[in-house]
């Protein structure tokens, strides 16, 4: 039988069948609830549970920490009603809402970025405009293959959607990516994507910090801040494992030459060789140089190990949680893993 879903930021209760998450029966009411990958890996859906019972299906511990759940905390797309219940979404005064689009798209161009690294970029034949804000990620899908979510690398004002993908050991996707993919090749994009994106409005210190191809997002948030004339001090914290697997640094260096309030910082973790540059994690560079970041927005992409790090250690320099905005890059085998967790939310 179905139950009864009050949420606190709309008019109209919602009716969620049984075994159907929040969000989803929130999405299909037309109800506009902050969500991203809906597999409970972002913590975009977190919302409170005012009163009823929830089950709450395999989920990331990025996503819902112990302690948030112990505040009566869930992820709608992980919620299953057991009863009626009463939710409401994180309030977030800079979240962005744009139209969903489903997009026709077009191979323009493939520039290897680094050993392992493809720069995909493509234009929109049918089902435009896109709009996004900075930051956002869309799901992808070439010929023949899974979708596949990626963030877009372009800044919002510009025509051309850019995606940044890396030869996963295994990932089929990404595979056919680096070997087959052609100039011309249709593309079918969906999106936008995702809550971790740039807050205009805020005028404090950016501390960006990315890992491998988690530059994508984050070179969308840094360019789209500085050409947006953001006057705070803007810092970005690239980590790579070895000099090979860096990109983007004569642009990066050339951004900061332009503007004064930005400063471009790689670190390489395992350098092969003798280097002039920052070494380490790159988490714990950035943290080196501040004693207190309170007041500041931190962004953060990458690899799950290195966003979860970062978000524990900010937190301990002062940066509040709603002022972290965080994409874990999970691959398909680290979300498959978390179907052997499960929790209740009660």
């Amino acid at each position: 039988m179905p139950f009864t879903v009050r949420i606190r930021q709309w008019d109209q209760p919602i009716e969620v069948a049984e075994g159907t998450t929040i969000l989803d029966a929130a999405i299909d009411a037309g109800v506009p609830y902050p969500f991203g990958c809906q597999s409970g890996n972002c913590g975009a859906c977190k919302s409170y549970l005012y009163s009823g019972e929830v089950e709450m299906s395999p989920y990331s511990d990025f996503a819902l920490t112990d302690e948030e759940k112990s505040q009566n905390q869930i992820l709608a797309c992980r919620a299953v009603p057991w009863s009626d219940c009463e939710v409401a979404w994180l309030d977030d005064d800079d979240i962005v809402v744009h139209p969903r689009r489903i997009m026709a798209c077009k191979i323009t161009s493939i520039d290897d970025m680094t050993h392992d690294i493809k720069r995909v970029r493509l234009s929109i034949e049918k089902g435009g405009p896109f709009t996004f804000s900075a930051g956002q990620y869309a799901s992808v899908t070439f010929a023949g293959q899974a979708a596949r979510d990626y963030s877009m690398a372009n800044r919002p004002d510009e025509k051309m959607l850019e995606f940044h993908i890396r030869r996963m050991p295994g990932g089929k996707t990404s595979e056919y990516v680096a070997t087959a993919l052609k100039v011309g090749d249709a593309v079918k994009v969906e999106g936008p994507l995702g809550t971790s994106h740039l807050r205009d409005n805020h005028r404090g210190p950016i501390i960006a910090i990315a890992g491998g191809s988690g530059l994508a997002p984050i070179k969308s948030i840094v360019e789209t801040a500085l050409a947006k004339g953001l006057k705070q001090h803007i810092y970005l914290y690239f980590g790579a494992r070895d000099e090979r697997d860096l990109y983007l640094t004569d642009e990066f260096n050339a951004l900061a030459a332009k503007h004064a309030n930005f400063k471009y910082i790689p670190v390489l973790s395992q350098p092969t060789g003798e280097t002039t540059r920052r070494t380490g994690f790159v988490h714990e560079a950035a943290l080196a140089d501040f004693d207190d970041l309170d007041g500041c927005k931190a962004y953060l992409a990458g690899p799950p190990v290195m966003v979860e790090a970062a978000t524990t250690k900010l937190k301990t320099r002062g940066v509040r949680s709603f002022d972290i905005h965080a994409d874990a890059f999970y691959t398909t085998a680290e979300t498959a893993a978390l179907q052997g967790k499960t929790g209740t939310s009660r």
